[in-house]
């Protein structure tokens, strides 16, 4: 099975980076799973998950990787045309100052991806006082720490994968 992080980083299907995935099989498992908890779960909250997808391409776009932004581009795209996810995805754009909970989500997660030793619980503060409930915040706070997670991830495997 090839799992979206092996996609992402354009592992190679034979060599040694393949077999050494293969033998950590179970994480790679692990991490498919928890790549399926954060973008498609069954009780989206206040997140739904065509956001979802536009945040994490906007990360993706932030660290600048390309496979994973593909990816995440294209996942957003499978949800329709609705112009404020896709403007989301694009670093530097911002939602309209009348969406503060979506004002709030863009800003902490563009905290956390570019800048994470710079959050505190001031930020965390900022999104309850936008008027996200605190399990939305542990939703929101689980988005940003798995993909930020897969993007490192992905920029390893994918040196490892160009190395001979």
């Amino acid at each position: 099975m090839t799992h979206v992080l092996e996609q992402a980083a354009n592992v190679p299907t034979t060599g040694p980076l393949a077999d050494a995935l293969a033998v950590r099989h179970k994480l790679m498992d692990l991490t498919q799973a928890s790549y399926e908890a954060a973008l498609l779960p069954g009780d989206a909250g206040q997140v739904p998950i065509a956001i979802r997808a536009a945040l994490a391409c906007r990360m993706a776009r932030i660290c600048q990787q390309a496979g994973l932004a593909q990816h995440y581009a294209d996942l957003l795209a499978g949800y329709g045309s609705d112009a404020d996810p896709y403007q989301l995805a694009e670093p530097g754009n911002q939602p309209p100052a009348s969406e503060k909970c979506l004002s709030a989500m863009v800003t902490y997660v563009d905290l956390v991806t570019q800048r994470p030793r710079d959050a505190t619980k001031e930020d965390i503060q900022a999104l309850s006082e936008a008027g996200i409930e605190e399990s939305d915040i542990v939703r929101l706070a689980g988005l940003v720490a798995f993909v930020n997670y897969q993007l490192r991830v992905a920029a390893v495997l994918s040196v490892m994968g160009e190395a001979k």
